[in-house]
Formats: structure tokens, sequence, C-alpha cells
């Protein structure tokens, strides 16, 4: 069990967490998700011993990892950081970089071990290739190898595919997780992107400004978020009153509504002007301007035209769904 709990963590005199306190299973997967500058990478930081704090404590299986007040060298040998930054050897080949983070007693199953490692980050043909030919998106995957050569019990991961192109991403997510999930590997991982967290992670943590907004199972978070600041790190979100959905409604509040929870009537309805209808491959994404001059945006199968009326509706136990959910916040 991974337990983390920091009162107050400040950088010169501007207070950068505060309030901050959860535990993560063994094996467990945990997202931290924010805007910049929200403390995910400064939250990474302390857990892993590079950052000392004054007020709060982190520890693993009950004994305490300590920061670099403590530790010359920074980190617990069961723990592993991935940052933004690779710290890689450009001069030596992938393979070698890759084996330096080897164990010296097990020499004799190194290639092995490092063929594994190379086929889980896509990069076998690339490993006689010295690393500063590499692209970045290369580099972020070969130190992300390097990370896992130890095998560590608790793995830290921050924007771990931000360097990475698309079409290398989507597998090499599906490989890594479900590696880690198999080694029973605890695992947090910093990211802005709902694709890193909403098919992967068990929980997931919301930092605003520094505080926990949120600590949630990470589909019930998604399914119903408390509030527009968390429903919209998943993605583009509305925030609609509800009598324009529902006129004999006599609650004066608004519901988040995602674009794919409208549905779309030619009849009856929010009636809302066609603005712009973007292409997303599975669907459309559509702008329209209310009455009133609201804009929404809701999901089609096919593409409209600009300038085309049409009515939108969301179902009574979406709205009723977000209700509940706004009144367990209040209260």
């Amino acid at each position: 069990m991974l337990k983390v709990d920091i009162e107050s963590f400040c950088y010169q005199d501007r207070t950068v967490l505060e309030d901050i306190s959860f535990q993560v299973a063994q094996g467990e997967h945990l997202a931290l998700m924010g805007e910049s500058g929200s403390g995910k990478s400064t939250l990474l930081k302390i857990i892993y011993g590079l950052l000392h704090v004054e007020n709060g404590s982190v520890s693993w299986q009950n004994a305490a990892a300590l920061g670099p007040n403590f530790n010359l060298v920074p980190g617990e040998s069961y723990m592993k950081y991935l940052s933004q930054d690779f710290d890689l050897m450009p001069f030596t080949t992938v393979e070698e970089n890759v084996g330096q983070y080897l164990s010296v007693f097990e020499r004799d199953s190194h290639p092995q071990r490092i063929k594994e490692l190379l086929k889980l980050i896509e990069l076998e043909d690339f490993a006689k290739v010295k690393v500063k030919n590499l692209s970045g998106g290369q580099q972020q995957r070969v130190a992300l190898a390097r990370v896992l050569a130890l095998e560590p019990e608790v793995l830290l991961l921050d924007e771990p595919f931000g360097h990475i192109d698309n079409f290398k991403r989507s597998s090499l997510r599906r490989n890594l997780y479900a590696y880690l999930k198999k080694q029973g590997i605890t695992v947090l991982t910093a990211s802005h992107d709902p694709n890193d967290v909403l098919p992967y992670t068990n929980r997931t943590l919301i930092l605003e400004n520094g505080k926990m907004a949120a600590l949630d199972d990470t589909k019930l978070l998604f399914n119903n978020p408390p509030n527009y600041y968390i429903a919209s790190l998943f993605g583009e979100v509305n925030k609609v009153p509800i009598r324009l959905l529902k006129s004999y409604a006599e609650i004066d509040r608004s519901v988040l509504v995602y674009p794919h929870e409208f549905k779309v009537s030619k009849t009856t309805g929010l009636k809302v002007v066609v603005n712009n209808s973007f292409f997303k491959g599975t669907h459309y994404l559509n702008e329209g301007v209310t009455e009133e001059g609201s804009v929404l945006f809701f999901s089609t199968s096919n593409e409209l035209t600009n300038g085309e009326a049409i009515f939108l509706n969301v179902s009574l136990e979406t709205i009723n769904a977000r209700l509940q959910v706004e009144q367990r916040t209040n209260t």
C-alpha cells in the first residue's frame, strides 16, 4: 500500500500542494489529472523523493519513503519515475541504455530481458542504433524501457506518451498497461489525455490549484462528474440550464451534458442553429447556438449543414443522475 499525506508543499513563498491525502493499493493503477500547473508533476516528484516535504509523509508497505534530505541519490530501490526529461545516454545504443539498468548478477539473462523490453516498446529493430539518432518519441520509449528494466514495485509516469506519435501511442498504451497489470506493479500516471486514463486506470485523482478536487473510480467519475472543471478534463462538455431541456421543470439549476448524450430531433426539444460540423472519424462534433445565444456541442453520426435548425434532447435519467451527484457534492 502506497500512502501519501501532504499537509502543504511550497516553492519559495507559493503554496503548490495542500491537503493531499490518499492511498494506492498494491497493483492498482491511479491516474492524476488536472490542468497545467495544478501540481501533478510536483506530487510525483515528492512521492519519488526528488523534493523534500516538511509537512507530510510518503510510505510504501508501512516503510517511509524519504526525500533528498535523507538520500544522497533520490528515490527508493522499489520505485521508478519516468519524467518528461528522458535522461538517456545519447552516444550509446538503445540496448546499452536498457541493459545498463539490469542486475549485474544476472548477466546471462540480459539479452533475453533486453529483447523482451524492446518488444514491449516496439523498438526491436533499433537495438543497435545510438540514442542520439532517435526521434523524441523513440527516446521516450527507450526511457520507459529503462525504468521497467529493474521491475519496480511502484512506477510513476509523468505524461508517458506525450512525445509519441498517435499511430504508435495506442498500441504502446495497450501493451504497457497490460504488462504492468500482469506484473502487479502499482502505477501512478499523470496525464492530461483521457485516452491514457479512461480505458486503463482503476481510480482517478483530480487536482485543482494544488488541492484534491475528487478521488473516485474512473468510470464513475467520468459518467457522473461533480462539476464542470472535472468533466472538462475528460473532453468537451456543456453546462445547460434544466429549464431549456425540460420546459416544465421548476428547478433553477444547470446540468453537465457531454456531446454524445444529446439526442437529435427534427421537431421537438431545445432548438439550436448549427454553426459548424467537425468530422471526428467515428462521428461529427457539431457546434450549435441556442435562441438565447449559448453555444452547445453535440455529436451526430452524420454531417450537419451550417444554418440548419435542429432540436436537442437529454434523457431524464441523465438529468437526474447529474442532479444527484451535485446534491451529494454539496452536502
